[in-house]
């Protein structure tokens, strides 16, 4: 399968299809296919993967693409502004994401749900409980708010990071969540009272932008939203919106 990204901060993945290869990407991730393209929504894996997919926050009914006649294409995009990563799954090399991230990948791999191990990831990791877990083999492709930065950890090498900018990790990655320390810090300054631990070895990707950020950094230019909060931080700054904007 040969597949090409492009465009800069609205990126689309292109793939081209020989006969015989399958592609499947979230329900409505499809911007565009030549016509020898043929789609279909199927509910992959049973009921049960489907369901789990469904309370990971993806679709119950994910879409297949196979050409017919020849090679074809079909391209992928997000639906929010952002980049596009290529993953490579092994049998010996799974990879974590947080939900919504997956985009498309090859028939060859699978999506299912993966559990968080930790209770202070359960209740305190900002993405709920329910994580996404690429599998099988092949190249499967992902979204993210913004732009990647990649890490390489080394073993026992730790790395925190604002809860909702990771996007992903390497299944040997450790994943959990700590307080942040020191009262002032906590209410005022502004990064929320937990941040997430990742401890190597294992790849870690990040994104630049959240879409809860974004939505706050577009909130006070939408009609009907109050005005002059975009100055507000941390957790009172927070409360501080909230009460005016009802």
């Amino acid at each position: 399968m040969k597949y090409k990204i492009s465009g800069d901060n609205l990126q689309l993945v292109t793939v081209e299809l020989e006969p015989g290869e399958k592609v499947y990407g979230e329900a409505g991730a499809m911007v565009y296919m030549s016509s020898n393209i043929n789609m279909e929504a199927k509910m992959r894996g049973g009921l049960l993967k489907a369901i789990g997919r469904k309370i990971a926050g993806e679709t119950i009914f994910l879409t297949e693409f196979t050409p017919t006649g020849g090679s074809g294409i079909v391209a992928f995009g997000g639906n929010a502004p952002g980049t596009i990563k290529p993953i490579e799954i092994a049998p010996d090399k799974e990879f974590i994401a947080q939900k919504d991230a997956f985009l498309c990948a090859e028939d060859t791999v699978e999506l299912s749900v993966a559990l968080q191990r930790r209770l202070g990831s359960v209740f305190f990791g900002g993405e709920g409980f329910i994580l996404e877990r690429l599998s099988g083999h092949g190249t499967a492709f992902i979204h993210a708010c913004g732009d990647f930065v990649e890490f390489e950890l080394d073993a026992g090498q730790r790395l925190k990071v604002d809860t909702g900018c990771v996007v992903g990790w390497d299944d040997t990655v450790d994943y959990d969540i700590e307080r942040v320390k020191g009262i002032k810090t906590m209410f005022f300054g502004g990064e929320g009272l937990f941040l997430t631990t990742l401890t190597g070895p294992g790849k870690v990707l990040i994104q630049s932008m959240t879409l809860h950020n974004l939505a706050s950094a577009l909130a006070p230019f939408l009609p009907g939203t109050a005005k002059g909060t975009s100055g507000s931080s941390g957790v009172i700054g927070t409360l501080f919106e909230e009460t005016i904007g009802r």
